[in-house]
């Protein structure tokens, strides 16, 4: 959680080897010539809660246990599971989702089963739409920019296409989710634990996450 202008309080080990007196002064008087500003004014009480949290954190980027196998997980991500399709993972996979190389980085093995088992715990996300052009041409995927003039679609093979409005018959909007919200039933316990597994294991091995995201699931 958080911005990405900064370093990773949890994982960074320059960081982790603060004591608490040195993060107070840094949280107190912030470190001049960089984008950390002095929070002196928050008061004594605001500033050791902060610290205490702070401290708190320590030893949670630890890489937890895998609950499932990883290699199996792989296979169903770009297999039977079909994330690939739209998610790209290790550099492989498609593109009109969020890169989930990274994921595991910012998201523990229950949020992950929840995020793909339930649809009501994911991320906001856009919805697939359906574009006919005043010729008949159907295009189906994401879009990306609009305006009173024109529309950019990101089509599911990830290519983009841009039409000017009066061009189009038809722009027809979904509200279903371009994530399949069947994975619950689809996937059994042992799949769903290889799949988060693959997940994490990427994650770890991955550039440190940016925690902006324009598209979440």
């Amino acid at each position: 959680m958080g911005g990405a202008r900064a370093p990773n309080i949890v994982t960074s080990a320059q960081l982790q080897k603060l004591s608490a007196e040195e993060i107070r002064h840094i949280v107190s008087a912030g470190i001049p010539g960089t984008g950390m500003p002095g929070f002196r004014s928050l008061g004594e009480g605001a500033i050791n809660a902060a610290v205490g949290y702070l401290t708190s954190l320590r030893g949670k980027g630890r890489p937890a246990p895998l609950p499932g196998d990883p290699y199996r997980g792989e296979t169903i991500f770009f297999g039977s599971g079909q994330c690939s399709s739209c998610h790209m993972a290790a550099g492989r996979g498609g593109f009109i989702a969020p890169d989930l190389s990274a994921y595991g980085q910012t998201h523990t093995a229950e949020e992950m089963s929840a995020a793909i088992t339930n649809p009501g715990k994911r991320e906001p996300a856009k919805s697939m739409a359906d574009v006919i052009t005043a010729t008949g041409e159907h295009y189906q995927g994401l879009i990306r920019n609009e305006d009173n003039f024109s529309l950019q679609l990101q089509s599911i093979d990830g290519a983009f296409h841009f039409f000017s409005k009066t061009d189009l018959k038809a722009v027809e909007r979904s509200r279903q989710s371009i994530m399949p919200s069947d994975y619950g039933s689809r996937l059994t316990e042992a799949e769903l634990n290889d799949l988060v597994s693959y997940l994490l294991s990427i994650g770890r091995t991955s550039a440190p996450a940016d925690n902006h995201h324009d598209d979440d699931e």
